[in-house]
């Protein structure tokens, strides 16, 4: 079995400094950052679960849920990754270094 927890824990890094940092931060682009990140897990987790159909985005809910989302998507992702016929550990190394990229983007 595909082991996924690098992705949770980065997944719940991310999120667990975007529900500390103050409002003025995510409003500068920390939660932007956040929301681009949650809708390209969650875009890649839709693509291994349903190939076939159009992949729907994760809407903009707004700076103070941006956290569940990032959350929320690594978690999908990863049971996406888990339950996916051609999983490999290059797609959990993939998200784990998106996640990480748009963390310091968010807090340089």
């Amino acid at each position: 079995m595909l082991d996924t927890t690098p992705l949770l824990d980065a997944a719940d890094h991310f999120a667990a400094a975007l529900r500390a940092a103050p409002q003025s931060r995510l409003q500068r682009g920390a939660a932007a950052e956040g929301l681009a990140l949650a809708r390209e897990l969650a875009l890649r987790a839709q693509r291994i679960e349903t190939p076939e159909r159009e992949p729907r985005t994760m809407p903009d809910a707004g700076v103070f849920v941006v956290a569940d989302q990032v959350q929320v998507a690594g978690r999908d992702l990863a049971e996406a990754l888990r339950k996916g016929s051609a999983a490999e550990v290059s797609a959990v190394t993939e998200a784990v270094s998106a996640i990480r990229a748009a963390e310091r983007r968010a807090f340089p």
